[in-house]
């Protein structure tokens, strides 16, 4: 019988992922991991504002989200809203110095990063399966 290797058994990367980060280091430095390591599109926004209209043309399939923005401390409101897309709504991963700063029922909607971090750790994350929620398994299995 022949095995998967540890690298076929895991999830493809996402083609498009959402980065919103007000650092532009850090954003380019994510950017930049993200198309090496083979996502086909990567779009950065540096505001909530910008995050929204990406979000009103185009749908991801993942969001990395710092969620204190220069112009919102609240970043969190956008993986509220997403989630509000249903069952296919994109992947998040947060993005903080403060994780103790996300309300908890907020911080289960995706994983935590803290800042600082390796953009290896990010990409192996996106590599990984989503964990999914009871519905999205019921619905799996009605399928």
């Amino acid at each position: 019988m022949k095995q998967q290797s540890v690298t076929t058994a895991r999830k493809k990367l996402p083609a498009f992922v959402l980065v919103v980060e007000d650092d532009a280091v850090l954003g380019l430095t994510i950017e930049n991991a993200l198309l090496d390591a083979g996502v086909k599109q990567v779009a950065l926004s540096t505001s909530t504002e910008e995050a929204m209209e990406h979000l009103r043309d185009e749908r991801p399939d993942a969001i990395v989200l710092d969620v204190h923005l220069a112009d919102r401390d609240d970043g969190w409101a956008i993986a509220e809203l997403v989630r509000t897309l249903g069952p296919d709504s994109p992947r998040i991963i947060f993005s903080t110095g403060a994780p103790q700063d996300i309300p908890e029922d907020i911080a289960a909607l995706g994983c935590v990063l803290e800042k600082p971090y390796d953009a290896a750790i990010l990409v192996d994350l996106l590599r990984e399966p989503e964990k999914k929620g009871l519905i999205s398994r019921l619905r799996d299995v009605l399928r």
